[in-house]
């Protein structure tokens, strides 16, 4: 049976698989070469937010099953198997930077010390894993077997830890039956369970499984997001028509809540990704190419409502809360926070920011813009505020007293771009209301 894994990169894909495979009783190792990240995670703190994922890193920690280290010659050859879980950051032509992936192949081949098998779980290009794979045969200095095995990950950040112990599913690409037979044994706590679906299958099949679920999901938020505009106009409620849509089994309800655009680290980076895969292979992804486009104008769009519903932007005081991309995470990657806020600010506008968990990312990542204040609570964001403005629908953002927003604020102007108030009873609550779909 499998008993030492490594894994090579504690960000959020890393630290959240090593957790939770030492959860399925595994001894674990997390490598990373940040000292500092490491020296935290020592001392129970991690790097990130994440529902129930510092529980789990303690618990299991201090039971001895998960450990972290900077000593990747080590981890290297404690392991039978060693998981690839880089970044892997989009270069400016969209195509995913694999650098990261690349240097840890080699190193992986300068320090083998008997059969290993090697798992890319980090988002890569088709192709990726045989290029793992040539890469370590042609550097390593012993005659060892080496299998690379691609396994993508399908975590939502909020929902991370409970999506790996109840996936959808669980995808394995490998040509090698014995290397599928080693995964069995890691997955064995999901595997002996046959609620969990497995799909073996060739890497380059399991690489694009990847992708191509991101794309098609992408694709469906930025469906309804379009049509938001068109039902604003005609006198259709957007909530009514997705429900009505999600209702159809073949469509389903999920990822058709309109908003501002997708963001993330996930669906910016992937959409762009596979459309410069398809170039490389000469194809067009027409549909992929528009969802990337449809988003862009749709954050624009957003930034065009707000100064609509003020009339004009310059010397306006606006209460934006929700920085975080989505609820549950600290996230700030691609967030419509990251377009929207600096543009208002640019047609002359003033604005108090407030998020429950993205505040210190909100500092570097929002640094410099004038008229930017980040403030504490929502109601310090909207004291004074011509207007407040909903970016990401956290639950505490759901039962705002309203009376004591009407009393602060200069003008009850409310923005939901997140449609998580009824408009009828905003009107009954005194306030000019504005959502997303809803005329």
């Amino acid at each position: 049976m499998v008993n030492n894994i490594t894994v090579i990169g504690t960000g959020y894909v890393g630290l959240v698989t090593g957790t939770c495979l030492s959860d399925f009783g595994l001894n674990v190792l997390g490598i990373d070469q940040d000292e500092s990240k490491i020296n935290k995670l020592n001392n129970g703190t991690i790097p990130i937010y994440e529902p129930g994922l510092q529980d789990l890193v303690q618990k299991n920690y201090s039971e001895g099953r998960l450990k972290f280290s900077t000593d990747i010659t080590y981890g290297i050859r404690n392991a039978e198997v060693i998981f690839i879980a880089v970044g892997t950051p989009p270069r400016e032509d969209g195509s995913a930077d694999l650098d990261n992936v690349v240097k840890v192949a080699q190193t992986i081949a300068r320090h083998i010390n008997g059969p290993k098998v090697v798992v890319n779980k980090s988002t890569v290009p088709i192709g990726t894993a045989r290029l793992v794979k040539r890469i370590i045969e042609e550097n390593k200095t012993a005659p060892y077997k080496v299998d690379v095995v691609s396994n993508p990950e399908f975590l939502r950040e909020g929902a991370a830890v409970y999506d790996f112990m109840h996936p959808d599913r669980v995808v394995v690409g490998t040509d090698n039956p014995e290397a599928a037979e080693i995964m069995k044994q890691v997955y064995r706590v999901l595997f002996l369970n046959q609620k969990t679906p497995f799909l073996f299958t060739t890497p380059e099949t399991a690489e694009a499984v990847k992708y191509v679920s991101n794309a098609f999901l992408a694709m469906k938020i930025t469906f309804i997001n379009e049509l938001s505009e068109l039902f604003e106009k005609a006198g259709c409620n957007i909530v009514d028509v997705a429900r009505g849509m999600g209702m159809d089994g073949r469509i389903g309800s999920k990822f058709l809540n309109p908003g501002p655009g997708y963001g993330g680290s996930c669906f910016p980076k992937d959409t762009r990704a596979l459309t410069q895969i398809s170039r490389e292979y000469g194809i067009e992804l027409t549909l992929v190419e528009a969802t990337i486009a449809a988003n862009e104008k749709q954050k624009r769009r957003m930034i065009d409502k707000i100064e609509g519903a003020l009339g004009s932007l310059p010397g306006k005081n606006l209460a934006v809360l929700g920085l975080a991309f989505k609820p549950e995470t600290d996230d700030m990657r691609d967030s419509p926070a990251l377009t929207i806020i600096p543009e208002l600010v640019q047609r002359g506008a003033a604005v108090k920011a407030y998020d429950p968990q993205a505040m210190k990312e909100a500092q570097w990542r929002l640094d410099g813009i004038p008229d930017l204040e980040l403030v504490n609570s929502p109601y310090e964001a909207a004291a004074g505020a011509d207007a407040l403005v909903i970016l990401t629908e956290w639950n505490q953002f759901r039962s705002l007293d309203l009376t004591q927003l009407k009393k602060i604020m200069q003008e009850p102007v409310f923005i939901d771009l997140r449609n998580i108030y009824e408009p009828d009873f905003m009107k009954q609550q005194g306030f000019r209301y504005y959502s997303v779909g809803r005329s």
